[in-house]
């Protein structure tokens, strides 16, 4: 199972300028949302030029895509860093719950970064396709490890994992993530549980 797309070159080793905007734009859009942060905040942030931002990414929108592209990737290391740990499909679901568990604890406090750009985004287009793609390959990726699990019903389980890593991550904002989070893991587990054998 394929969990890390290959990188493109030049996105490998980018530019500090690039690094340091994409930094900035990062921690500005999820701490404070998209549309209240203006290129002006960012490019103050970055230290940067009003030409290096626009060298570095195509307008705001650009911004935007490659600040979710980089919590995607977030995403797709937990998996593969699990799949380096173990090719053991049990313990791969289980470390994939215990990484969901730590990243609501220590990363993503103030909710899901996806579900927060698609509020801001309610209509099609280039962020809602992004989201669309990041969602897909996450549930797909959930199933691949169910069906390797022998757990019943795979598409069913990867689903309602979906759904119960969206709730807890809005709910580590509302509720607090030390509340959440273990109550995430507990319930992921159950639900695995209940699917065995």
């Amino acid at each position: 199972m394929s969990t890390t797309p290959a990188a493109p070159a030049a996105a490998s080793h980018p530019s500090p300028a690039r690094r340091r905007l994409l930094e900035a734009a990062t921690q500005l859009f999820y701490n404070e949302g998209i549309h209240s942060v203006g290129v002006d905040r960012i490019i103050e942030e970055a230290g940067v030029t009003r030409a290096t931002m626009y060298k570095q990414f195509a307008g705001k929108e650009g911004l935007v895509l490659a600040y979710l592209e980089g919590e995607d990737q977030g995403l797709r290391v937990l998996f593969a860093q699990a799949a380096q740990a173990s090719n053991d499909p049990d313990v791969l679901l289980d470390l994939v719950v215990a990484g969901i568990e730590q990243d609501i604890r220590d990363r993503h406090t103030r909710g899901c970064p996806f579900i927060n750009a698609a509020a801001e985004y309610p209509d099609q287009g280039p962020v809602r396709d992004l989201i669309a793609d990041h969602r897909e390959w996450f549930r797909g990726t959930l199933r691949q490890l169910a069906e390797g699990a022998g757990l019943r019903d795979p598409e069913g389980v990867a689903a309602s994992l979906v759904l119960l890593r969206d709730a807890a991550l809005v709910g580590g904002y509302l509720d607090g993530q030390d509340r959440v989070g273990p109550a995430f893991a507990r319930t992921a587990r159950e639900l695995i549980a209940a699917h065995q054998g």
